[in-house]
């Protein structure tokens, strides 16, 4: 897909007038805000048997995808495991003290990342044909797919805490095990998994330690 350059600009200005409206209607975000989608968020480990709705992943999805990614690549691809067959497949993968997590969970979402994203460049980023820079160069694609896919999951556990729901992120699992079991002969490979829910908070302890900014941060 390619954009005129007169309408490019167009774009361009409109982009940015809408940028410049946004921090006027909202500069920073409130406390209790921030608090839910980072500060005072937990992983959650119990759930209760509410559904999740397939208009709220909808929206999810919506909010992370405007999230950004190198090049607008957006290699993530999410798969919602919510019924009983999917939840069996997804078992077969997972360490057994994750099991009841996942089960337990209204929705598990399988974060995967393809490998094959730099060929929608031009829809994604049509202001230049950058498919040269990664074809033939598997471990340039690899990084880039990776580092980006796992962007974009993080992207899409704030959001979900932002529509109102819980989250309890998991890597206590075999990728290739998942990868043959829902992703056999494509080219998506898994990331990580996002239990993902009403949480029964019954089930948390404390939160524990971070590290402050002097052990964690630097200047250079």
């Amino acid at each position: 897909m390619s954009v005129a350059p007169e309408q490019l600009e167009t774009m361009r200005r409109e982009a940015q007038a809408a940028v410049r409206a946004l921090r006027l209607r909202k500069a920073v975000l409130d406390d209790d805000s921030i608090d839910v989608i980072l500060r005072g968020a937990r992983s959650h480990y119990a759930w209760s048997d509410r559904p999740v709705p397939n208009e709220v992943l909808g929206a999810i999805y919506e909010i992370t995808a405007s999230g950004p990614t190198s090049m607008n690549s957006c290699p993530a691809r999410f798969v919602f495991v919510t019924s009983p067959d999917g939840k069996d497949r997804l078992a077969k993968s997972l360490k057994a003290k994750n099991i009841d997590k996942m089960r337990t969970a209204p929705v598990t979402v399988i974060v995967a990342f393809d490998l094959a994203f730099w060929t929608r460049l031009p829809f994604l980023f049509p202001q230049e044909d950058r498919r040269s820079m990664f074809e033939g160069k598997t471990a340039h694609i690899e990084a880039t797919a990776f580092r980006n896919g796992t962007l974009q999951g993080a992207y899409f556990m704030i959001a979900a805490r932002a529509m109102g729901l819980d989250v309890g992120a998991m890597s206590g699992f075999d990728n290739a095990s998942v990868d043959r079991e829902f992703f056999a002969g494509t080219t998506l490979r898994s990331n990580f998994l996002i239990n993902l829910g009403y949480a029964d908070e019954t089930a948390l302890f404390q939160k524990l330690p971070r590290f402050p900014f002097d052990d964690a941060c630097s200047f250079a």
